[in-house]
């Protein structure tokens, strides 16, 4: 049986690739805060491991990838989830507590599963393993107001960039999804502002398949890798923007 570790897993797209995966037969580690909406995942299923605990703090991380791997004494894949958003504002106006809850959470949280992550799949047998990171499509180009997000989403891509190469030593493949409006919670609470406003909501596409393209991501044989998906509704303003 295959296992995946689902940072971020209580919600939005982390809950919907983590709902996937279980229900493909995956042993899937779901590590988020808020235990209770993790256990709503796990649903009580014998191939749900709830790790509670959060990705900023590396002691958190460490006994959560100890405690999946004392379960299944292998990891496949990593999917890199959790992270935040600020508030949206000129750069002169963020505060350097937002940007350090950025910082924290959308990269150095990154590093710090993927580093556990990567060193167990370096010293399991048989070796090696994939590590999939959430990016964005602010990993490439900005929204107006958003320099916390983009530019530690752009730091993602430095992570996965650097990981593959460190990984094709030890059969570790890295890639990254970059995904552009997902309907979650988040955006429909943010569409129905925009009405309110009177403005048009936001192009949405359905999380579903954003779960589906990290399932097809982390079937593939580890002779084989896709570096960077973008996946977006396709009416979003990605092209041209700026």
């Amino acid at each position: 049986m295959k296992t995946i570790m689902v940072t971020g897993a209580s919600g939005g797209i982390g809950r919907a690739v983590a709902e996937t995966f279980l229900a493909e037969g995956w042993i899937v580690g779901l590590m988020a805060r808020r235990e209770a909406a993790l256990q709503e995942v796990a649903q009580g299923r014998k191939n749900a491991v709830v790790l509670t605990g959060d990705v900023t703090k590396e002691t958190d991380v460490e006994a959560a990838f100890e405690a999946l791997i004392a379960k299944t004494n292998h990891l496949d894949v990593l999917f890199n989830n959790a992270g935040i958003f600020t508030s949206a504002a000129p750069v002169d106006e963020i505060s350097l507590d937002d940007w350090q809850s950025a910082v924290d959470v959308n990269l150095t949280g990154m590093f710090l599963a993927a580093r556990a992550a990567f060193r167990q799949m370096r010293r399991q047998d048989p070796q090696g393993g994939r590590i999939i990171n959430n990016g964005s499509i602010s990993a490439h180009v900005p929204r107006e107001g958003s320099i916390t997000y983009t530019a530690t989403k752009h730091g993602v891509t430095g992570l996965t960039r650097t990981i593959s190469l460190d990984g094709r030593p030890f059969n570790i493949a890295c890639g990254q999804i970059d995904i552009g409006n997902a309907e979650t919670d988040m955006l429909r609470e943010l569409a129905r502002r925009a009405v309110e406003n009177g403005d048009a909501p936001p192009p949405m596409m359905d999380v579903q398949l954003v779960a589906d393209a990290v399932l097809s991501m982390a079937n593939l044989p580890l002779n084989a890798n896709v570096q960077f998906q973008t996946l977006m509704a396709t009416q979003m303003p990605y092209i041209g923007r700026g």
